[in-house]
């Protein structure tokens, strides 16, 4: 069980970090007011002309190992035969 005075400066503590954040991001609103520039919105998808990175990630277990190819064939890699395809790239 937590002891009440580590838990009262806890809590200070994590109200300071709070403020502090609250008060970054205040002020990096303002500055974004102020120059007129903005953000992404979140609805906004990535262009779908935009070329997509393919890369598909292959594991080996009996080595432990992760690669990542762009092509669907499993890596050619010397001692290790067992690839396992963990992901492809996104469809579109």
């Amino acid at each position: 069980m937590a002891r009440p005075a580590m838990y009262r400066g806890d809590r200070r503590r994590k109200e300071d970090q709070r403020k502090a954040k609250q008060e970054a991001k205040r002020a990096r609103k303002a500055e974004r007011k102020e120059s007129g520039t903005t953000g992404r919105e979140m609805a906004e998808a990535e262009p779908l002309g935009v070329a997509s990175p393919t890369e598909y990630v292959w594991f080996s277990p009996s080595k432990g190992r992760t690669l990542t190819t762009e092509s669907a064939s499993p890596p050619a890699v010397p001692g290790i035969e067992d690839w396992t395809l963990v992901s492809e790239p996104p469809r579109a």
